[in-house]
């Protein structure tokens, strides 16, 4: 490893570590409206459907909705089996059993 690198890694520890430090330092200092935490609430589904939506339905640079995308079928086994038993191990088992029986299928 160059110096190079090590500046720049250095640099990136750096600016990570303050952004977070500042916000958890200055945390206790001003409290937050119960408005604004309720709006807070939807900031975890909205993240994760946002990273999630575009990997199950996108294949390369096609929209795929139909039943020959693998990664739709295990997602649409999971939704149903996690409103249905609302049990976290058993929805990430059966959609990943589903999405690979039906890629070994398809």
């Amino acid at each position: 490893m160059n110096w190079a690198e090590i500046v720049l890694i250095s640099g990136m520890t750096l600016v990570t570590f303050s952004t977070r430090y500042l916000v958890l330092a200055m945390s206790g200092k001003f409290q937050l409206s119960q408005r604004l935490l309720q709006a807070l609430n939807y900031v975890p589904p909205a993240v994760l459907t946002a990273i999630i939506v575009p990997a199950v339905l996108v294949e390369g640079d096609t929209l795929s909705l139909g039943l020959t995308n693998p990664r739709l079928v295990g997602a649409i086994a999971a939704l149903v089996v996690g409103f249905w038993r609302k049990n976290l191990l058993l929805t990430i088992v059966v959609g990943m059993g589903a999405f690979l029986l039906w890629q070994a299928i398809v």
